[in-house]
């Protein structure tokens, strides 16, 4: 283990968290037994779009063990789940926003929907009784083609008739139309980038209990963001004062966004636990994870690239329809519109970009962020527009690429953004070397000569994360802060605790974020102990989302120790007879500057708890600080990826054979994490590049791959072993640590670079993800 005076800033540590997961000592939502403990099931439509006629529960209460049944009845004193972001319509008009009841009421908009809850002693009993609830449905038409969805004859609320919830536009729309109509050259694209269900290691749970004797409520939830939640839950749902109730996001089994946003299934058992007096559990089955999480993606997009005869981009003109579901899910709205149209730069000098975006209610699970969440949407439209159109115009593609990218900063796009800094060529020359793009022209003849076809693809990107600032938030729509909390508290011994507003659940926060504090402080890693994820104990956060962690909530304990060190310097000057101007503070000590009196941190925290002839009249005792931060700008990760493939051409199947990426993510704090989350990342974009994909009966509404046996989820064999580097960097140039966002990046880079890569080995430009060998397989037969 490194010294203090060693630094602990760029050091792959091992992440001490994992201690306790490997041996089995987390504790999740599930695992929490209180007294008195009683179990929630929740009966679902088997319908996607019905009238409830009759939902007969009489038998289910007389069943054994049961405490309760409650039915959308119950619930319509209290509002609907709200959506987080006001979207409006090109002419200015507000987007539709029909509301969401936590329990269906003479309606039901998917399959999944849930229309009651049953609460018994055990878990066994709530689910026997759960089946004799008898529900009588008079059967709607469905609408689950995202493509087809506005105008179909079947209405999913009726304040939408049309079934759009808005068409909102971004960039200027008469510059790009004349561009495009003078253009010399056009690259014109039609996708798909297909519904993904999220499937984190751990279901959705939840476990309420109400306290009478005090009023006072506390939810223990799988959530990432549990202030968030408390706040939308009481002050636009249940009307409970926030500080009545505790919300807990205990170890978390992953979310990949999916567990961002309030569910019906929370606020429900919060609702009961009061009616009953009693604590409700309820943890979602793999079925149930299947049909009510909140999906991601799921577009359907017409997109054109207008160059002149060098290659040079002169405009771009992109036409998306975004399914959003029966309902809008907290973030919904803003994950199409505003996550996505304004990355559609890209890395390049586009001059002219419009963007028009038109999100339509469909009677399918509701449709919100995942991993990436807009920025994968994105790149994959800018970056498969330009790898066609270096064929179309007979252009290497890294050369037709470094024709346009942006080379002076910061940056102002057409679709509203600011890029602060990067270098984007230096990350296409480095992942040429790292994937040895010289020796393509050999392996590919090798595969030939084996009967099997060998493509290349490239993929550069950027995203913005680090979800903030609240200004230009709040000027797009959203209706929250995007700010982050810190606190950092001092004991008299000189060890530390934290409490972040951010949340961890995979990302490693209690390693890292111990990193930075011991490298401010020099004090030993172990010395510092970080909470998080407890409304009880930590200042109001926004929570972990969009790569926000560390340049936001490790932003704001930075500034929180930063405060503890200037108090701390008022004491060690009294303490060395100085003045305070003359203290300076490294490596764990005050010191007199340019002499050899020095006292360490220690000392000055005990004397700030003990304080023995002590100014206690111009400084109070304790050494204790918290610290808001919110950036002026997004962070900008960006970088540059490889893929080759091997194709059968007898039976369509895909072998990604090389897999190359390097990321520029600022400064890096812990190599090791972050070369996971790359990974990570990786594995979920070519999953959605191969094999995932979420699919309805256009007809029915059913959802046809609701299991393991029906969604393909990428295992080992389905991966290479992945060449991963960072960048030198180019560090962000408005945070304290110069970081950057990185545990979205793989999954936004890579899908485009496998169907780049695909489309390559196969001789075609158009493509529909997931690339099955059934689909690849007809797409050969069609170009010959």
């Amino acid at each position: 283990m490194n010294s203090p005076k060693e630094g602990f800033i760029g050091q792959s540590i091992k992440r001490r968290e994992d201690a306790r997961f490997l041996t089995g000592r987390g504790q999740y939502t599930d695992d929490i037994v209180l007294p008195r403990q009683t179990f929630g099931v929740f009966v679902r439509s088997s319908y996607a779009h019905a009238r409830l006629k009759r939902v007969e529960t009489t038998a289910a209460k007389a069943a054994e063990g049961v405490l309760g049944v409650y039915t959308g009845e119950h619930f319509r004193d209290v509002g609907g789940l709200p959506c987080g972001w006001l979207i409006n319509n090109i002419d200015g008009t507000p987007m539709k926003e029909p509301k969401h009841p936590i329990l269906a009421d003479g309606k039901v908009r998917y399959v999944g929907d849930a229309l009651a809850l049953v609460v018994a002693e055990t878990l066994a009993e709530a689910k026997a009784a759960a089946a004799l609830v008898e529900v009588d449905y008079d059967e709607l038409p469905a609408v689950a083609d995202t493509a087809s969805a506005a105008g179909h004859a079947g209405t999913v609320h009726d304040e939408a008739a049309d079934n759009r919830c808005y068409t909102w536009g971004c960039g200027d729309k008469t510059a790009t139309d004349a561009a495009m109509a003078a253009a010399p050259h056009i690259t014109k694209l039609h996708f798909r980038n297909n519904r993904l269900i999220p499937n984190a290691i751990e279901p959705r749970a939840a476990n309420a209990s109400y306290d009478p004797s005090s009023d006072h409520y506390t939810l223990y939830v799988a959530n990432q963001n549990p202030h968030v939640e408390r706040l939308l839950m009481c002050a636009f749902v249940l009307g409970i004062p926030e500080h009545k109730l505790r919300v807990v996001a205990p170890d978390v089994g992953g979310g990949f966004g999916s567990k961002i946003f309030l569910y019906a299934e929370e606020t429900a058992l919060v609702w009961a636990s009061k009616q009953l007096g009693r604590p409700i559990k309820w943890t979602a089955e793999r079925s149930e994870s299947f049909l009510s999480d909140a999906h991601g993606r799921d577009h359907v997009t017409t997109a054109e690239l207008a160059t002149d005869s060098n290659g040079r981009f002169l405009a771009m003109r992109v036409h998306t329809t975004a399914n959003l579901g029966a309902y809008l899910s907290t973030f919904a709205s803003c994950v199409p519109t505003i996550l996505y149209a304004t990355l559609l730069a890209g890395q390049y000098t586009t001059p002219k970009i419009y963007a028009e975006v038109t999100g339509v209610f469909t009677n399918t699970a509701p449709v919100d962020a995942y991993r990436g969440a807009g920025r994968p949407e994105a790149t994959y439209v800018v970056e498969r527009l330009v790898e066609t159109a270096a064929h179309e115009l007979d252009i290497d593609p890294a050369e037709l690429r470094r024709r346009n990218f942006i080379k002076e900063f910061p940056y102002a796009t057409p679709v509203g953004l600011t890029y602060d800094i990067g270098d984007y060529d230096a990350t296409l020359t480095q992942v040429q070397q790292l994937a040895d793009v010289a020796g393509y022209a050999a392996r590919k003849a090798v595969s030939a000569a084996k009967g099997l076809k060998r493509g290349i693809g490239y993929s550069t990107y950027i995203e913005a994360c680090g979800l903030a600032p609240s200004n230009v938030a709040g000027a797009l729509g959203a209706r929250a802060g995007l700010f982050e909390a810190g606190e950092v508290r001092v004991h008299p011994t000189g060890k530390v605790t934290v409490f972040t507003g951010s949340h961890s659940h995979g990302q490693g926060h209690e390693t890292t974020f111990a990193q930075v504090v011991a490298d401010r402080l020099g004090i030993p890693l172990e010395d510092i102990d970080i909470q998080h994820g407890d409304t009880g104990k930590v200042l109001f956060g926004m929570g972990t989302y969009g790569s926000r962690s560390l340049a936001v909530g490790g932003a704001a304990i930075v500034k929180a120790v930063d405060k503890v060190i200037a108090k701390g310097r008022k004491i060690a000057a009294h303490l060395l007879e100085a003045g305070e101007g003359d203290i300076e503070f490294k490596d764990g000590e005050y010191r007199i500057a340019g002499t050899d009196r020095a006292i360490p941190f220690a000392q000055v925290s005990l004397t700030a708890y003990v304080p023995h002839n002590y100014p206690l009249d111009k400084l109070e005792p304790g050494l204790n600080e918290n610290a808001f931060y919110d950036p002026s700008n997004f962070t900008y990760p960006a970088g540059s990826y490889v893929c080759e493939v091997e194709v059968d051409p007898t039976t369509g199947v895909v072998r990604i054979d090389r897999f190359s990426a390097v990321d520029d993510f600022g400064n890096i704090v812990n190599p090791m994490i972050v070369e996971g989350q790359v990974h990570g990342g990786l594995a979920q974009g070519i999953g959605q590049a191969l094999l995932e994909h979420g699919v309805y009966d256009a007809d029915s509404g059913q959802l046809l791959t609701g299991s393991y046996m029906d969604y393909a989820m990428p295992r080992a064999d389905d991966l290479p072993s992945f060449q991963v580097q960072t960048a030198k960097g180019t560090p962000c140039t408005h945070n304290p640590l110069g970081v950057k966002g990185c545990g979205e990046a793989g999954a936004i880079g890579s899908p485009a670079a496998v169907m780049n890569a695909i489309c390559d080995a196969i001789g075609v430009k158009d493509l529909a993800m997931p690339a099955t060998p059934c689909t690849v397989w007809t797409a050969m037969q069609s170009a010959t």
